[in-house]
């Protein structure tokens, strides 16, 4: 999925049904990268461990609820987009995203829209390992997405696939995959850095997240943050926003492709 992040749709989503019904969030039947670095999270950074590898764990903003990956690689070198891994719905099309809350639809394994991007960052945990155990855990990734050919919000979502990576190096995982994506590697961080008092803050960090103004592009929009056809606060160069079949442009509403308004 090599797209531009403004002005393309994205739909990466893991709270499933369930939670949805309990906590009355609402589904966004499109989803496209909203944030911009005015808006973005300062996410804290920690790192562990020892060596010249390293995999860190990211999540970041998009249009709905997030994205969980893993970005690995040599320390000092700058990543590609072949050295990240994540699961989400294959494509951009936001009908593969709605599917997924019902029934198991085709996945994607790597490199997503935003993924690289810092401004787009809401929490990240870094891990340094040797040679020897770098390329151990790159074949095991490697391995991880050959066989992981769909994805499902309750089944197997990208914090599952996330999991099951930090399980294999050794390191503790959240209890639970039915959370947001900054809350799931925040809690990461933690409880494998000295803080496993952590693991009984889970539920009550995600319903706080639930709360954040700066959560998702739905949660800005509801804030006043960003407005439909104005700038973000802070923005130079205004986007022009459709809300409905999300469009997200840099370009001036003039020449923003004609696009309409839909409830």
């Amino acid at each position: 999925m090599g797209r531009k992040l403004i002005g393309r749709s994205s739909s990466r989503v893991l709270i499933p049904l369930a939670m949805i019904a309990l906590t009355g969030l609402g589904v966004s039947v499109a989803s496209a990268q909203t944030s911009s670095q005015s808006q973005s999270t300062k996410s804290a950074t920690a790192t562990s461990g020892s060596g010249q590898y390293y995999f860190e764990f990211r999540s970041r903003q998009s249009w709905d609820y997030g994205h969980t990956f893993v970005v690995f690689g040599r320390v000092g070198e700058p990543p590609s987009k072949k050295n990240v891994a994540g699961l989400s719905p294959k494509g951009d099309d936001p009908s593969m995203w709605v599917m997924g809350h019902y029934v198991p639809v085709p996945s994607d394994t790597g490199w997503t829209d935003g993924d690289l991007e810092d401004r787009y960052i809401t929490s990240r945990y870094r891990v340094l390992v040797s040679k020897e155990q770098y390329d151990r855990t790159v074949a095991y990734i490697r391995q991880l997405q050959a066989r992981s050919t769909t994805w499902s919000v309750e089944l197997y979502n990208c914090n599952a696939f996330v999991a099951d990576i930090a399980h294999f190096m050794g390191l503790q995982a959240p209890s639970s995959t039915w959370i947001y994506p900054k809350v799931f590697v925040t809690n990461m961080r933690k409880i494998n850095t000295g803080h496993p008092e952590a693991a009984n803050e889970l539920v009550s960090e995600n319903v706080k997240e639930m709360s954040n103004p700066t959560r998702d592009g739905r949660a800005m929009i509801n804030a006043g943050l960003i407005r439909p056809d104005s700038a973000p606060a802070g923005s130079a160069s205004p986007p022009h926003v459709t809300i409905g079949a999300v469009r997200v442009s840099n370009r001036p509403a003039s020449s923003a492709g004609g696009a309409e308004h839909s409830p």
